[in-house]
């Protein structure tokens, strides 16, 4: 498919999806007229990025683990699984650091709903 389909397919920009080929997270064919073309699985990879993307994960950090995700399992290096324990964490913080600050909103609703 070309960029506009998967730009369509996935809801993000073609501007996007050309940023994360920049930066080797998305990768494409090349027609002889020079246009990208990308597999089916392409829809399902944008959709991961934009996921690692939420979870706040820097595009270095994907660059490092995308291939594990595509490799069978056994082919995991040990510092890649490494990697991904730290950003498991580093979410896992960031849960409970937005619990925290949900609960303290929630606070300040109930006392401004009882004014």
């Amino acid at each position: 498919m070309r960029i506009g389909e998967l730009a369509q397919k996935s809801g993000v920009s073609v501007r996007s999806l050309r940023y994360y080929e920049e930066q080797g997270i998305l990768h494409s064919e090349r027609s002889d007229s020079g246009q990208r073309l990308y597999g089916e699985s392409a829809v399902e990879r944008v959709k991961l990025i934009q996921q690692l993307y939420a979870a706040g994960l820097p595009s270095k950090a994907m660059r490092e683990i995308m291939p594990c995700i595509e490799a069978p399992m056994e082919q995991y290096a040990s510092y890649v699984v490494q990697r991904l324990l730290q950003e498991r964490q580093r979410i896992d913080t960031q849960l409970v650091e937005l619990s925290e600050a949900r609960r303290k909103l929630d606070q300040v609703i109930s006392h401004a709903a009882v004014q």
